[in-house]
């Protein structure tokens, strides 16, 4: 992914798509120049001339690439800038196009700006309202707002077996333990009875989320919750729905 930057990494680090995907990259949780003016809305004022310092004067590799998971908020959102840059458009546009546009998700947004009564308020622990967090160069690390309906409508697509684009993100490229193992985003459990589990979770500002599936029974749970912190609770939630689901 080096070859999309007009500049050069520190110490010339090298980093693949496939590393940033599947969380091997080595790269930290969050870049240490995240300094958010506003800390209930962290992510809004990190944007191209902060990532670009961070890449070129302190990017940090905390494992061998390709040799541990480490999940990276980081990863993730430099993951879906690049993909931007590698087709001349910002991610957010990108995703437009070769995700919402094609599975027809017709409710689910890249800005909270303008959604009004549209979008329900996010919650913390205590049930105060919370801000909404806003992404700039870092989209990719959860900057989607999505509904139950269209989620479905994209589990669905993986049920098709013409899908080669969606078949790709589900394929193994990084082993992490005997239960789990990584495809392109997605974490791939085994359920009791030996059956894949493709799932992934999301927490922001006043919101938590999980949703997993089984492309053997074409069976997927969503949980969408508005309340922050809750993603224990929510995972629990959607892998018990799922296995009360899947076929013995």
């Amino acid at each position: 992914m080096n070859s999309y930057y007009p500049f050069t990494f520190k110490n010339n680090v090298q980093i693949s798509f496939e590393s940033l995907a599947n969380h091997s990259s080595g790269l930290p949780r969050l870049p240490d120049n995240l300094k958010p003016k506003n800390p209930m809305n962290p992510y809004k004022d990190y944007g191209k001339k902060e990532i670009k310092l961070y890449l070129t004067n302190s990017l940090k590799i905390e494992s061998k690439p390709q040799t541990t998971y480490a999940y990276s908020n980081l990863g993730a959102g430099l993951l879906g800038y690049t993909l931007g840059l590698s087709q001349e458009m910002n991610f957010q546009d990108l995703l437009q196009k070769k995700v919402f546009d094609k599975y027809k998700m017709k409710n689910s947004f890249t800005s909270s700006q303008n959604l009004k009564d549209n979008l329900i308020k996010g919650l913390n622990k205590n049930g105060e309202v919370v801000s909404n967090w806003d992404f700039d160069v870092l989209f990719g690390a959860g900057g989607v707002l999505s509904t139950t309906e269209d989620l479905a409508t994209f589990a669905k697509a993986q049920f098709n077996a013409k899908n080669s684009a969606l078949a790709l993100t589900r394929k193994p490229t990084f082993t992490v333990n005997d239960k789990m193992k990584m495809g392109l985003g997605w974490h791939i459990l085994k359920s009791d009875n030996d059956k894949e589990i493709f799932r992934h979770n999301g927490g922001t500002g006043g919101y938590s989320s999980s949703m997993a599936i089984s492309v053997d029974e074409k069976t997927a749970v969503i949980i969408l919750s508005n309340v922050s912190g809750i993603n224990d609770k929510v995972d629990a939630l959607c892998f018990e729905l799922l296995k009360q689901t899947i076929k013995e």
